[in-house]
């Protein structure tokens, strides 16, 4: 008999991002994907996409190294946010609460088996646009900007993981999320997970890290909606020195119309240029993807992704020598 499912957990909320160059990396998600600056307190600036309807979806803060400082999760009701950090006591992963920050009420803090900073809230800021940037349409927060190719809204976060099954299924037990599409490779290790709590394919996903490493962001991804911005961007991304690792392509997990380019303090953004598909089936199985189908998973179309795709995240850790 299969288990209830748990529908404590309603989306991404917001992610932080850690950066050794602050300025920079503000100047790339300001100007060339068009986020608005919401707020400023310390060493951190706040964002968001003009599609997004909290107060931020993104913080960046200064660090030494690049990396993922936590990603937030928004439960569906304040009693759900009490159930699940019970959950989260009893799963021994728990950590403690804060009384919030910029743009929301109090959170839970709590790790992943691997170790990635997380937090569960309920209460949250809505954004409230100067007359300026109201929008006349009624279901947008705000304008449409007028600076380089602009996002619009957060989609997902990726994490490195040591060991991707028992982070998966930790998001699966503890919080409710769904394992949409996996690899399985021939030695029967699962290589990678794709999980969300809403129709979206994925709002997080697990890849195995192949240099061991634990508690490491891949990259973290902003939706456009049209494939034909990332087209758009890449010309400017190319103008202004902007690395392209990869694509403009398309996944054949998720169906994803992608890029991935590297920020610069150092940390692999995605750009998604459609939303793939949705899922509306409550009984969704989860398509698993073999060693021998691996080529079209990852790549439906476009040129292959780098070996470097596949070992490098952030914070930075050298492969061991030969």
């Amino acid at each position: 008999m299969s288990k209830e499912p748990i529908f404590d957990v309603a989306q991404i909320a917001h992610v932080e991002i850690f950066s050794p160059k602050p300025e920079e990396t503000l100047w790339f998600f300001k100007e060339l994907l068009g986020m608005e600056e919401t707020t400023r307190q310390g060493q951190s600036v706040y964002l968001r996409a003009y599609e997004d309807f909290y107060h931020h979806t993104l913080k960046i803060t200064e660090a030494k190294e690049a990396g993922m400082g936590h990603v937030a999760w928004r439960a569906t009701s304040e009693a759900a946010l009490e159930r699940r950090v019970q959950a989260l006591d009893a799963s021994g992963y728990g950590q403690k609460w804060i009384e919030g920050d910029l743009g929301h009420g109090a959170a839970y803090q709590f790790v992943t088996p691997d170790g990635h900073q997380m937090e569960l809230l309920w209460d949250v800021e809505y954004f409230q646009a100067p007359e300026e940037q109201k929008s006349k349409l009624l279901s947008r927060p705000q304008k449409k900007p007028l600076r380089g190719v602009p996002v619009r809204r957060l989609d997902h976060i990726n994490l490195l993981a040591s060991d991707v099954t028992a982070n998966r299924n930790f998001m699966m037990d503890q919080l409710g999320f769904r394992v949409r599409e996996n690899i399985i490779m021939n030695d029967q290790r699962e290589s990678a997970a794709w999980l969300s709590v809403s129709p979206l394919v994925h709002e997080i996903a697990f890849l195995g890290d192949q240099l061991g490493g634990r508690g490491r962001m891949h990259h973290l991804c902003y939706w456009y909606g049209y494939p034909q911005h990332l087209s758009d961007i890449a010309d400017i991304f190319t103008e202004h020195d902007i690395r392209i690792e990869a694509g403009p392509g398309k996944h054949g997990v998720s169906q994803a119309y992608f890029m991935y380019v590297f920020e610069p303090g150092g940390n692999r953004v995605e750009l998604f240029g459609d939303a793939g598909y949705m899922i509306f089936d409550p009984a969704w199985k989860t398509l698993t993807w073999n060693e021998e189908q691996l080529s079209k998973g990852i790549i439906w179309y476009g040129s292959p992704l780098p070996a470097e795709y596949f070992m490098y995240g952030t914070p930075v850790i050298q492969p061991a020598k030969v």
